[in-house]
């Protein structure tokens, strides 16, 4: 039995997620890293979509995206399949690089909405690799708190808008915020 239709209602914020195939790596050094923010973008230009938060994981990714009215399913297909395939040439090797489907939740309110976003880019540091999310060159969390200029593929005005009006007010509260979730990352491996 297949899975059951989901129910996507544009104009809404999704949580997209992709893992290793396995739990292995999806990226293996800094230019595979690069390589797939590149074609992330592309295919978030091609696409239409509002990508406010992501983060770029070594066996997986994390995007928080607002898609157009088409949705999203052709651009994760684009998304994936293009990466394994550069992936499998790069590295000679064959074989599913993603695990079988990618996952998506629908952000269900606001509240919800903030602790996604929260929650992506906190992902290196309850994994260990870094001690704060500014250590982590993979994610938006640099461009949101005004550390570095945005890529391409990142809807700052967006993101910071849930923040305030005022761009330099807003990269401080994102970064108030974000800090008031590394209480809590502390609590649970301390």
């Amino acid at each position: 039995m297949g899975r059951k239709p989901r129910i996507f209602e544009p104009d809404a914020y999704y949580h997209l997620t992709s893992r290793g195939n396995n739990g292995e790596a999806i990226v293996r050094d800094d230019l595979d890293c690069f390589d797939f923010l590149r074609w992330l973008s592309r295919i978030v230009f091609e696409e239409k979509w509002r990508v406010i938060s992501y983060c770029l994981m070594t066996n997986h990714y994390h995007l928080l995206v607002g898609p157009p009215n088409t949705g999203f399913a052709g651009g994760m297909q684009l998304l994936n399949c293009g990466h394994a395939r550069r992936m499998n040439r790069k590295h000679e090797r064959t074989g599913h690089l993603f695990k079988n489907h990618y996952s998506w939740r629908p952000v269900e309110s606001d509240a919800h909405l903030h602790e996604a976003i929260r929650y992506i880019v906190l992902n290196p540091v309850r994994a260990g690799i870094c001690k704060g999310p500014e250590d982590w060159p993979w994610s938006s969390y640099r461009a949101c708190a005004g550390l570095e200029l945005p890529s391409d593929l990142l809807a700052l005005g967006d993101l910071l808008g849930l923040f305030g009006r005022n761009p330099p007010k807003a990269h401080a509260a994102y970064r108030t915020f974000v800090a008031a979730g590394m209480r809590d990352v502390f609590k649970c491996t301390g």
